[in-house]
């Protein structure tokens, strides 16, 4: 077993082992399509429930997080801008990155060791002040320069669906205000992770898809949100399978990834996301992306 600080531990043998394949494919009607890798999804929900520790739905979500930070990496965002990380620490400023890597190789390893210790540099988890309160956010995009620029928030719901549903829509939509407050430019979405005994009660996935549209429904709430549906048996475990068939297209993972990607490339200039845009369009573009000016002070430095 893993301490709550090493849960990503699990996960990242089998996120390694898969290849970073360009999720994009133009459609023969000439729109872009995105394609999560599902098989991975339903590897990495499988492996808490082969532990035996299905009930915790945290970990389920944890799961969750590393696959969405996994397609943001396909997407072609920088592995160091993405959080969680594949490696520890999970939560990292790419310009510490950039200084842990040109280090001298007799200083590296050391450094590293005691930067794993310090959580105040490099912590478990990403946490951004919002307008009214500091939230922590389980898959983030950001910079130094940038700031966040794509938000994920992941829920996870196993049982007692509707009990809990109505407390997860307060959350989520708290979350949401507060968040839109202070970054209005921000892409965020929001990914509710269901078990697919919830079709067995056709009113409650009916208040949950009501739920999701309307919290995408407003301008100063989420951009995209998300409903997955994890199918698997407790008597003899086989494995999970992504129930696709029953989500509606507008709530979609695939939709969803897209969605939240795009408006990151509409509300910056074209000079910034650079292999984002060209793994999106198949094409290599005639540009250079600026750096932040980090790269520049560590050679005036000496690094």
């Amino acid at each position: 077993m893993v301490s709550k600080d090493d849960v990503f531990d699990s996960f990242e043998a089998v996120i390694s082992e898969r290849g970073a394949t360009n999720p994009w494919e133009e459609s023969a009607s000439g729109h872009r399509v995105y394609h999560p890798d599902y098989e991975l999804l339903a590897a990495l929900l499988a492996i808490p429930l082969r532990e035996g520790r299905g009930s915790e739905s945290g970990r389920l979500a944890k799961g969750i997080d590393a696959w969405v930070a996994h397609e943001l990496r396909r997407a072609g965002f920088p592995a160091d801008e993405v959080w969680p990380r594949l490696t520890k620490p999970r939560v990292l400023p790419r310009e510490v990155g950039i200084f842990l890597d040109r280090l001298p190789k007799s200083l590296r390893n050391d450094v590293h060791a005691h930067l794993l210790k310090n959580k105040t540099v490099a912590p478990s988890e990403a946490r951004v002040l919002g307008r009214a309160y500091v939230k922590q956010v389980d898959v983030l995009v950001s910079q130094w320069a940038r700031g966040p620029e794509l938000l994920v928030s992941t829920k996870s719901m196993v049982s007692s669906f509707r009990n809990n549903l109505p407390n997860r829509f307060e959350e989520s939509y708290g979350d949401a205000k507060n968040l839109r407050g202070r970054y209005p430019l921000v892409s965020m979405g929001f990914l509710f992770v269901m078990r697919s005994t919830i079709l067995d009660d056709p009113g409650a996935f009916e208040k949950a898809v009501d739920m999701l549209r309307k919290l995408q429904g407003e301008a100063d709430a989420y951009d995209a949100t998300c409903v997955v549906l994890a199918e698997w048996s407790d008597d003899a475990f086989d494995g999970v399978r992504i129930r696709t068939d029953q989500v509606p297209d507008d709530l979609s993972a695939d939709r969803f990834l897209r969605t939240l990607i795009e408006a990151v490339l509409t509300r910056t200039p074209v000079e910034m996301h650079v292999e984002v845009r060209e793994r999106r369009e198949h094409r290599e573009l005639p540009l250079e992306e600026p750096d932040t000016g980090a790269l520049i002070k560590l050679d005036e430095l000496g690094g």
